[in-house]
C-alpha cells in the first residue's frame, strides 16, 4: 500500500496526465488551501456554507459565474466531487446538454452528502468510492478510493 503522499503523488501524475491529453480546466472553492499544480487554468468560485444567512445572494453570484465559466469554455463534461458551489455548474451544465459526472466524497460510507443528494437525480454517471453506499445510492457506479 502506498503511503498517503505516495497516493497524492500518483493522483496528481494521473491527473496531469489527462490535463495533458485533453483541455481541462478546473473549477473549485477559494479556500486558503493551495492548489495542485496539475491544473494551469484554474476558476476559483467563492466558499459557500448553506447555514450562512447571505447563502441565496452568493448562490446566484455562483449562478453567474458558472454560466460565464460554461459559455467561456464550452465543456463537453463536468466532473464534480462534491463542493456545494458547484452545483450551479452541474445543473447549468445539464440544462446546456453536458454529461454530469458525480464523485461522492470518500468520507462518506453509509449516508449520502446534501450535494450528492442533489445531483444524483440528474449525473449522468454518478460514482460512490465504498461498496455500502450502493445503499444509498442504487444505480451509482463503485470506482474505489479515487480521491
Amino acid at each position: 500500500m502506498a503511503s498517503s503522499s505516495g497516493g497524492h503523488l500518483e493522483q496528481l501524475q494521473c491527473l496531469s496526465a489527462l490535463s495533458a491529453r485533453y483541455d481541462c480546466v478546473l473549477v473549485t472553492e477559494k479556500t486558503s488551501y493551495a492548489i495542485s499544480p496539475w491544473q494551469k487554468k484554474v476558476y476559483l468560485l467563492p466558499q459557500v456554507n448553506r447555514k450562512e444567512c447571505w447563502i441565496l445572494f452568493r448562490m446566484f453570484a455562483i449562478v453567474c459565474q458558472s454560466l460565464c465559466i460554461l459559455i467561456r469554455e464550452k465543456p463537453e463534461a463536468i466532473i464534480c466531487t462534491g463542493v456545494l458551489a458547484t452545483v450551479p455548474l452541474c445543473m447549468l451544465g445539464k440544462l446546456f446538454g453536458k454529461k454530469v459526472i458525480f464523485i461522492e466524497s470518500f468520507a462518506k460510507q453509509f449516508s449520502a452528502t446534501r450535494t450528492g443528494k442533489l445531483i444524483y437525480r440528474f449525473a449522468d454517471v454518478f460514482i460512490v468510492q465504498w461498496d455500502s453506499m450502493k445503499e444509498v445510492y442504487p444505480k451509482a457506479i463503485v470506482g474505489g478510493p479515487i480521491y
